[in-house]
């Protein structure tokens, strides 16, 4: 199974790139984002590490039961050959009603296919009020008109 656009990158293949993930996240559907990485993809998300489909699938689902109204904007930051750097901010509230804006940046590196088989993210969580919120498009897939995270200042 191949998922263009294919390595090496070139710096709109890798934007394209970023963005499909942004809109496969931002889907929160774990079994359409897993079919994205390799079936041995290895990754650490904060503090946990994973390995498969099947681990990175469980892990969505969960992620996405307590991230309620998650809304995600990713951004280039380098590429090179068959890897891609982007930092990364999502809004979400927890159960409560308090939200929160995280931070984080990733490293991927691709297979020949264009499966994700390497997924390194770090990311910080910050409280913010409903009222400072910059994300309210409609759950799904970022407008192309929305501004991104340069465009917000983050």
């Amino acid at each position: 199974m191949q998922r263009p656009p294919l390595p090496p990158f070139d710096e709109e293949s890798a934007r394209l790139k970023a963005r499909l993930a942004e809109d496969g996240w931002n889907s929160r559907d774990p079994a359409r984002v897993a079919q994205a990485y390799s079936p041995d993809s290895r990754w650490r998300n904060r503090a946990e590490f994973l390995q498969g489909r099947e681990a990175i699938e469980a892990f969505l689902t969960r992620k996405w039961q307590r991230e309620l109204e998650y809304r995600l904007i990713k951004e280039l930051w380098a590429f090179h050959d068959n890897r891609i750097a982007v930092r990364f901010a999502y809004e979400w509230h927890d159960d409560s009603g308090q939200w929160y804006r995280s931070y984080g940046n990733e490293n991927w590196e691709f297979d020949e296919n264009g499966l994700m088989r390497l997924r390194i993210a770090s990311i910080n969580d910050a409280p913010i009020a409903a009222a400072d919120r910059k994300y309210h498009w409609p759950l799904g897939r970022r407008p192309d008109d929305h501004p991104g995270l340069s465009e917000l200042g983050f």
